[in-house]
């Protein structure tokens, strides 16, 4: 093996974002060691030993800037994304979305890092860091992944703590407050005690309604390495429907305690939206977690008191996935707090949801750990809200998320709903190029 000193940085995975974190740094002249554990140690997911293999989707979501998440690819492109380099050259049509070509995809990415002459890709398995920083005295990033293999996933624990580090992910929906109809719910607390909720009332025969279509509707099979053992705490509403038309009515749905002031009296059921930021542009559906499909969720979900027009901002599920309490762990640069030596966390593993924004994040990273990027992008573009959300969410209810408007400063009330996606992405834009010219970054 070479000379341990030769390199200067250490990236463990080469998935999207740890391919994001070795090219930005071995673009701006540093030496890289990148890990990756296939063929060595195989994950239950991937079926190659390619590096940026996409699992579940061939899909990159909305190419439309007016969409957060076509903004957030527009932000990466003007950094330099490898991600976004490569997507390019092996689309396939998909209208306004931009889908690649799985296969060419992965080799075109695996063909630029091998052919990288600052980049050495190490076909190996780690399962300790402390051992990898003392063995290079170089800075770490791990980018290994929602499925960390089990051995690495201990060792992260190990400079943590158990209660911070999570294997499995349920997700309620998120929704855009604006596009709800706050005149047909009611805002109120259970018992008057506690935070403000919207509460969506039903009616007994909109209730069972409601329970039927959700019993009856499309589910998405667990995968084949996910246990489909649920926590009793933490069941999908599917589930609760099937086990007896009253069940939801007694969980998720309880109208106890909270009176409608219109009637004075209980709802026969309620759905809550708790407010999931500061400034409320974003509602959280209380206890819905859920493995519908995403079409049968908005069309189910939608037919909710108030939520005829709901934008969704986040679909809900339920998957494997192992994230960090990034918030409470992770410093500004996205550096682990309490590690004795210099370490960084990048991509999904942050606390962020899908491709693009696994990416994002460390193409960010590895921008971070050579200097090109002093300071954190505006909270009004796509990238510094999904960042911000990461370092500096609330970590008592931290969950991972999809980059969306909702993470962003609120537009002014003057702004009518119908143009509020285009006012998120002139804003975006015209702070992302103020940012970049202020930071000198030429891409």
């Amino acid at each position: 093996m070479s000379n341990d000193g030769q390199y200067d940085l250490i990236v463990i995975g080469a998935g999207l974002a740890g391919s994001e974190v070795a090219w930005a740094a071995a673009q701006a002249g540093r030496r890289v060691r990148l890990y990756e554990m296939r063929p060595v140690r195989h994950t239950p997911a991937h079926r190659t030993d390619m590096c940026g293999e996409l699992v579940c989707s061939n899909s990159f979501r909305s190419n439309a800037p007016d969409n957060a998440v076509g903004m957030l690819k527009e932000e990466m492109r003007r950094l330099g994304s490898l991600i976004m380099q490569v997507a390019e050259e092996t689309k396939i049509p998909a209208g306004k979305g931009l889908a690649i070509d799985r296969e060419r995809f992965a080799e075109g990415i695996t063909a630029r890092l091998q052919s990288h002459p600052l980049i050495t890709l190490q076909r190996e398995e780690v399962t300790s860091l402390r051992a990898l920083a003392e063995q290079y005295q170089r800075p770490l990033v791990v980018a290994s992944g929602p499925l960390t293999a089990e051995a690495l996933a201990a060792d992260i624990r190990s400079l943590t703590h158990a209660e911070d580090l999570y294997f499995y992910d349920s997700m309620a929906p998120l929704l855009a407050t604006a596009s709800l109809d706050p005149a047909q719910m009611f805002r109120a607390s259970r018992y008057g005690v506690g935070e403000d909720y919207l509460n969506a009332p039903m009616s007994r025969a909109e209730y069972q309604k409601f329970v039927m279509a959700v019993a009856q509707a499309e589910k998405v099979p667990p995968r084949h390495f996910e246990d489909p053992k649920y926590f009793e705490g933490c069941l999908p509403i599917e589930v609760m429907a099937e086990r007896g038309i009253e069940t939801l009515r007694h969980g998720p749905m309880k109208p106890f305690g909270l009176k409608d002031p219109r009637t004075g009296r209980e709802p026969y059921a309620v759905v809550q939206l708790r407010f999931d930021n500061r400034a409320e542009t974003i509602v959280n559906m209380v206890g819905f977690q859920t493995r519908m499909t995403w079409p049968e969720q908005q069309r189910i979900l939608r037919t909710i008191t108030g939520l005829a027009t709901a934008e969704f901002l986040r679909m809900g599920a339920m998957h494997r996935n192992t994230y960090l309490n990034a918030p409470k762990l992770l410093d500004p640069t996205f550096a682990l707090r309490s590690a004795p030596w210099p370490v960084q966390f990048a991509g999904q593993i942050t606390g962020v949801e899908g491709y693009v924004e696994s990416a994002a994040i460390g193409l960010y990273v590895g921008l971070l750990q050579v200097g090109r990027l002093r300071s954190a992008p505006p909270l009004a573009t796509a990238l510094g809200a999904l960042t911000e959300h990461v370092t500096n969410g609330n970590h008592l209810k931290f969950e991972p998320m999809n980059a969306n408007w909702g993470l962003t400063p609120p537009l002014p009330a003057h702004v009518p709903y119908q143009t509020r996606k285009a006012a998120y992405r002139d804003r975006a834009r015209q702070e992302m190029i103020h940012w970049l010219k202020e930071e000198g970054f030429a891409g």
